[in-house]
């Protein structure tokens, strides 16, 4: 009877095959991860750029600078702010790749006082634990950084004068809002670049956009090593008010 072995076939052993087989799986995993290290942070960063909400900053086309108060009886007086869109906008960067990241609420409140043609009172109240992104995860650390627990509306507050130059139906005027932002337990003077558009006789909607340096309001920009957050933001809003 004749037997045949593996030597006498040019095949190695199977116990040799098998014991190959670890370090096989282990070269896969190696150049799979390293892939992900490569290749993940640039998809990310697409898939984000869908993903981060347009900007609420003021439009430019077509806005005028008012010069000086014009008194129109219909805008006197005081104006319930009754919808709107506030929230936060950010770069941060993963592995080397820069991606913007928006969170954002409808939760707004707010008043605006008219008085002599100009607008001379104002807060917007925020609800800092509605503000989302897309990710649960970095909205439980914005919540951790801002101290939202202890501390949940970010409010902006009117400190000076601002002309309407009469704000007739269908007009749209850039205008820059003094202020203050009390966010986190602080208070920090602030300028918002904004638009004041009276889109009806009972309707007007201010939208604006306030640059922030997070460690004016005792917030560390975090850094975890693979992904970094810039030290700087904007501070969105758009609302619209009627009369009250």
């Amino acid at each position: 009877m004749t037997t045949t072995s593996s030597a006498g076939t040019g095949r190695p052993p199977a116990h040799g095959r098998r014991s190959r087989w670890p370090w096989v799986l282990l070269a896969v995993a190696a150049v799979l991860g390293l892939l992900a290290v490569l290749v993940g942070p640039r998809v990310y960063a697409r898939l984000q750029e869908g993903r981060a909400a347009a900007p609420l900053s003021p439009p430019a086309a077509g806005a005028s600078t008012p010069t000086a108060p014009a008194t129109d009886p219909a805008l006197e007086g005081t104006w319930a702010v009754t919808g709107g869109t506030a929230g936060y906008r950010v770069d941060e960067v993963l592995n080397g790749q820069d991606v913007t990241v928006t969170g954002r609420t409808e939760q707004v409140t707010g008043e605006l006082t008219v008085t002599g043609g100009e607008l001379t009172a104002g807060t917007v109240a925020v609800d800092l634990t509605a503000v989302a992104t897309d990710s649960a995860n970095r909205d439980g650390q914005f919540r951790r950084l801002l101290g939202v627990d202890e501390d949940p509306t970010a409010t902006f507050t009117l400190t000076g004068p601002v002309p309407l130059g009469g704000l007739d139906v269908g007009a749209v005027l850039a205008v820059t809002l003094p202020g203050t932002l009390a966010v986190n337990g602080r208070e920090v003077a602030v300028r918002a670049l904004a638009t004041v558009e009276r889109a009806a006789e009972d309707a007007v909607t201010v939208t604006g956009a306030v640059p922030l340096t997070w460690s004016d309001v005792g917030v560390q920009a975090p850094d975890l090593g693979f992904v970094s957050v810039e030290d700087t933001g904007t501070v969105e809003f758009a609302v619209t008010a009627t009369p009250a």
